[in-house]
């Protein structure tokens, strides 16, 4: 809340005291944003308490306590290993987090560091910090204010101020006394005297800086889907680690410690124990390959959520538009003969060389060669622009025929009431109507004059309409995203006119709102509630930090995922609120430290797969205990693990198909895939091992030994090695299936992915012919064993497909996407056999902006939203 500034003005003109600054420092604390900071410490440890990471520290704990008897030592290598996965996943997380910087810490940058105030009676330079309310202030050309304050003198009667960054307005704001100006503004024209008001968090900037910090204590949308697919885990584990207790210990009566090493398979086997690691480092190199298009990404799980978005909320200023003022050449109005080119070399006479304001830089730039500009004249006087008289005028000698012109240029009414040529009523009522219909438009007018004999008076020649124009791409853009079902919706702090203009020139959408003054009890019939309104608008104008947040928040209350694009210090607190904050090149560094900027994402497979391999190992090892009183070495497990989940880890660099529609985790429909892929799966290890011990066909044909049963089952280190191989390779060739939208053949891999397969492959199998580790009792099985396996394995994989077409079936049936604009179908988040292979398309370069690469942003394996029912 902003004092009273009588309650906290000084007693005289001479400013505080000290006894009165250190009493208001005590009472309304320092001008600076508090921030908390955490220990390093703390946030590395955090990134071990979530679900996954329990069952990790869990099975740790039991490899080198509980498993210690029977005269056996602790399982060394499984804790080692185990430790060392945990400490990978925590580590990587701990160092995204640093690196995506402190929002917080930029918005500081932005506050100046010193100023002038008054103290004792004297002008000091004091550091912006110690600032209290009452304090007075001197404001002058280029400073920064410190702090909120309220002029109380200017000697020119005003001062302009650039508050763009700060609610996103094209042009400086003019300021007279009793005019509130705001901390972190730059002052552009004129010099105050003001009183300081606000300080510190009581402050318009400091609200920002308190929104931010706030939204960004909100946990991301991968982190809770991780927590959930750890908390499917848990629950599959601990019945099966019941199941498996009563078996061994009451029906088959094992000894403590071969129980204990079954426990620890379930516990390493049963969870995707590389799944942190692998979707960051997977995440990790799709944000390189972003960097390399130059869009860097601050926030690496921010790559998945893009895949969702839904709505796209936009800043106006330097994010649709140019941030740069330019003269709508078209809509120039003449009112003599003189050609609309002369109108604006007329008023590019009237402008300052150097040092020119906003409205001279938009003039001065309609002109290739500004230096050349005053060639051919030779300037006798100039007179500069002030908010009094609010033009300026420049006098000059044609030096092709030595006539003395003069020409002015500023206000409308300012220059019409110097004109005394040609001046008729139909004039001056055809100038107000134009100057109306430019504003209603959302254009600013500069009126020019000229006086062609130096001294015989002023003709009005022209009304040059300025304004702030759309990238020359943007309009496709957005209609390219409103065709992937993302709604696009405008949210400045410009005037209501000005978006309407804007909405217009862009197909977006004129149906915008003042949102300040939207209240529950003054909305047009057609809308129920505030929500209604902010859901159907095509954007929002006059608005303010927290307006723009509370609209992100309100969209993603309503089951949205949002996007925001920004550049400026009133974007930072909604940036930080979306789920996908998106920075746009020229963004301030707050703006930049509350944004992740994402355009593509590598695919769900990633956790696909590791939930698959979790319920193949955990349904498939489980039945060999109960059947055949089978135990699996855990240190295998922790192996299979690891190589496995380095080529998941190339998937980041497959060629991906991009869906038509916004997209999110439908995860009954994943964990149902996971669920009949780790079945089928573990059937075929199942029958393998039957065939096995059961039958002698293996040894009648290829004169292989046979495995006999003994008092400990059938636990032979060479079966341990055949099985290994045989859960290992059947478990990475699913990738193959789970990445096609047709028969795994239809759609070609890229080579990376297919030579990480291969080489792990290569890598399992030499394991498995040469390995001789009795330490975890696995012994070389021979190569003839291992073509066995690959055989084996080879016929159980091609019926994989048709089980993927049947589930697609099922879940094709039932759900649709809601796009705004139209009803479609939307497919299932695994591919459909129908899918047509084309090839992928990609956009790079500097040339290309960051909304247009966003409009070609989706997500091979995601489901589009389905929050209406079917048709």
């Amino acid at each position: 809340m902003h004092v009273t500034p009588s309650r906290h003005r000084p007693a005289d003109a001479n400013g505080l005291s000290d006894e009165q600054v250190a009493d208001r420092l005590q009472k309304f604390g320092p001008n600076k944003i508090e921030q908390k900071e955490r220990s390093a410490i703390i946030q590395f440890l955090l990134f071990m308490w979530n679900p996954l990471s329990w069952i990790m520290e869990i099975a740790a704990v039991v490899s080198i306590a509980l498993s210690n008897g029977e005269g056996q030592p602790p399982d060394w290598q499984d804790f080692i290993g185990i430790l060392f996965l945990l400490i990978i996943n925590s580590v990587i997380g701990f160092v995204e987090k640093r690196r995506a910087g402190n929002a917080v810490k930029a918005l500081m940058k932005s506050l100046a560091p010193e100023c002038q105030a008054k103290r004792n009676g004297k002008w000091v330079t004091i550091d912006a910090s110690q600032l209290v309310p009452g304090d007075i202030v001197s404001i002058k050309l280029g400073n920064i204010i410190p702090a909120d304050a309220r002029i109380i003198s200017t000697p020119g009667g005003s001062i302009a101020v650039d508050q763009a960054a700060l609610t996103g307005e094209s042009l400086p704001v003019k300021k007279k006394v009793s005019d509130e100006v705001f901390s972190s503004t730059i002052c552009k024209q004129g010099e105050a005297e003001a009183i300081i008001v606000g300080t510190g968090i009581n402050t318009f900037f400091g609200r920002a800086a308190k929104i931010v910090g706030e939204a960004g204590d909100e946990a991301g949308h991968l982190q809770k889907i991780l927590a959930k697919i750890g908390n499917f885990c848990i629950c599959g584990i601990v019945i099966f680690i019941v199941a498996e207790i009563l078996v061994m210990y009451a029906g088959f009566h094992y000894s403590y410690r071969r129980g204990i090493n079954n426990i620890l398979v379930l516990l390493i086997g049963g969870i995707p124990i590389a799944m942190p690691t692998v979707l960051s480092v997977t995440l990790a190199l799709g944000a390189k390959e972003l960097s390399d298009r130059k869009a860097i990404v601050t926030r690496i799980t921010a790559i998945e959520e893009l895949a969702a978005v839904t709505i796209l909320c936009s800043d106006k200023t330097g994010t649709l538009t140019l941030n740069k003022l330019t003269i709508d050449i078209p809509t120039i109005v003449r009112y003599s003969t003189v050609s609309a080119e002369d109108i604006i070399r007329y008023a590019a006479y009237a402008c300052a060389p150097q040092n020119h304001d906003a409205i001279d830089a938009c003039v001065l730039s309609s002109f290739s060669e500004v230096n050349f500009i005053r060639d051919g004249i030779e300037v006798l006087s100039f007179i500069p622009f002030d908010p009094v008289n609010k033009r300026t005028e420049i006098t000059y000698r044609q030096l092709s025929n030595s006539i003395i012109h003069r020409v002015t240029k500023g206000m409308s009414d300012t220059v019409l009431n110097l004109c005394t040529k040609d001046k008729t009523d139909e004039q001056v009522r055809k100038l107000k109507s134009d100057v109306e219909r430019h504003a209603q438009r959302g254009f600013r007018s500069l009126a020019v004059a000229l006086d062609d004999d130096g001294g015989s008076g002023y003709k009005l020649i022209g009304l040059l309409p300025i304004m702030d124009p759309p990238r020359k791409d943007t309009s496709e853009t957005i209609k390219r995203a409103q065709e992937l079902g993302v709604q696009v919706k405008m949210i400045t702090g410009d005037q209501l006119a000005i978006a309407i203009e804007t909405g217009r020139r862009l197909g977006m959408g004129t149906t915008m709102f003042v949102y300040n003054l939207l209240r529950e009890d003054n909305l047009l019939s057609e809308y129920k509630t505030i929500d209604d309104v902010i859901v159907h608008a095509d954007g929002f104008a006059g608005v303010y930090p927290e307006h723009k947040y509370e609209i992100v928040q309100r969209l993603q209350n309503l089951g949205h995922f949002v996007a925001m694009t920004g550049d400026g210090v009133n974007d930072a607190p909604a940036l930080s609120k979306s789920n996908v904050g998106i920075a746009v090149s020229d963004a301030c560094d707050a703006a930049r430290a509350a944004s992740a900027i994402v355009l593509t994402e590598p695919g769900l497979s990633v956790i696909i797969d590791a939930i698959l391999v979790t319920i193949r190992v955990i349904v498939g090892f489980a039945i060999l205990v109960f059947v055949f009183k089978y135990d699996f070495p855990p240190f295998m497990i922790l192996i299979m693990a690891i190589l496995n989940d380095g080529t998941i880890m190339t998937i980041s660099k497959d060629r991906v198909q991009a869906s038509q529609t916004p997209n999110k985790w439908n995860l009954f429909e994943i964990f149902t895939y996971a669920i009949v892929y780790g079945l089928y799966m573990s059937v075929s290890t199942l029958v393998f091992f039957a065939v096995i011990v059961k039958t002698d066909f293996f040894q009648r044909t290829f004169g292989l030994e046979t495995f006999q049963q003994n008092d400990d089952g059938y636990n032979n280190p060479i079966l341990h090695t055949i099985i290994y191989l045989q859960v290992s390779t059947v478990s990475q060739a699913l990738i193959f299936i789970t990445r096609s939208r047709g028969f795994f053949f239809s759609d070609r891999p890229a080579v990376i992915l297919v030579c990480a397969f291969l080489i792990t492959q290569i890598c399992v199998t030499l394991i498995a012919v040469y390995a001789d580790w009795d330490w975890t009792n696995i012994r070389g099985c021979g190569w003839t064993w291992a073509g066995i396996v690959w055989i084996w394995n080879i016929i159980w994989f091609f019926p994989f497909d048709l089980l993927k077409f049947g589930l697609q079936a099922l879940f094709a049936k039932s759900t649709t996407v809601v796009n705004p604009f139209q009803w479609r179908r939307r497919r299932s988040i695994f591919p459909s056999p129908s899918f047509k292979v084309r090839p992928s398309t990609t956009t790079s370069g500097a040339e290309t902006t960051i909304l247009k690469r966003l409009s070609i942003v989706g997500a091979t394996y995601y489901e589009p939203y389905t929050d209406m029912p079917s048709d």
